[in-house]
């Protein structure tokens, strides 16, 4: 799952796939498997009384909502003593703060069958994802979504570290120049750069799914088809 640091929007990194086809994908989960983490944050400051900007301004700019936050992304921090924490800085209640975050997220249905149609037509996929605790994520998915599970809070390690995306491109079984990489957050795509992925930029399915099919050569824009409509 992603953590806000900048949402200054920067153009994906381009790659000739149709020349030089990726086979393999690492997909982040938050923001881009489901519908959008920040909407749902806003909602919940909007319901509790909260101006939806201190948060971000919290993780931003305040080094000991940041320090807390990177703790819990790394697992050395409990969900029940994070909330603590940040409704401190928030002047708020602790209890259920992060499920009411989280409450408007819901999966991007047509992000997850081009997934699996990928996965289908042989390409190697695995899931790269900082994590606000790790009883979200729907397990039961993952068996035929992903070739391997890499989760901040379970390794001890979060993105933008390196060490993310080698442990990706490692369970996936392939090398780092084979993958194509997808999040919603700017800053995490440098490192699959540098490590020499082709990134995709997340916005919507509707952009994300005509650039896999491109970069990794195999059909998938009939995953849109599962859109909701409206």
């Amino acid at each position: 799952m992603a953590s806000e640091e900048s949402r200054t929007p920067q153009p994906p990194a381009k790659d000739d796939g149709a020349t030089h086809p990726r086979s393999a994908l690492l997909i982040d989960w938050g923001g881009v498997l489901t519908t959008n983490l920040f909407e749902s944050f806003t909602a919940h400051c909007e319901r509790i009384g909260i101006e939806p900007q201190s948060l971000r301004s919290r993780f931003a700019g305040d080094p000991e909502a940041r320090d807390h936050l990177i703790a819990l992304e790394k697992g050395q921090l409990e969900e029940a003593s994070f909330e603590r924490r940040l409704s401190g800085l928030l002047e708020c209640e602790p209890e259920g703060l992060i499920d009411g975050l989280f409450e408007g997220v819901r999966p991007d249905e047509a992000m997850l069958e081009a997934v699996r149609r990928a996965r289908a037509s042989g390409v190697r996929t695995a899931l790269v994802s900082n994590s606000w605790g790790v009883h979200r994520y729907p397990r039961e998915l993952f068996q035929e979504l992903f070739d391997g599970v890499v989760i901040s809070a379970e390794e001890g390690i979060r993105k933008p570290s390196r060490r993310m995306y080698e442990l990706g491109a490692e369970r996936a079984g392939v090398r780092a120049g084979q993958c194509v990489y997808v999040d919603d957050l700017p800053f995490n795509l440098t490192p699959a750069q540098e490590l020499g992925m082709a990134t995709i930029l997340h916005t919507s399915a509707a952009g994300t799914i005509p650039e896999l099919e491109r970069l990794l050569d195999v059909p998938l824009s009939d995953a849109l088809a599962q859109a909701p409509a409206g």
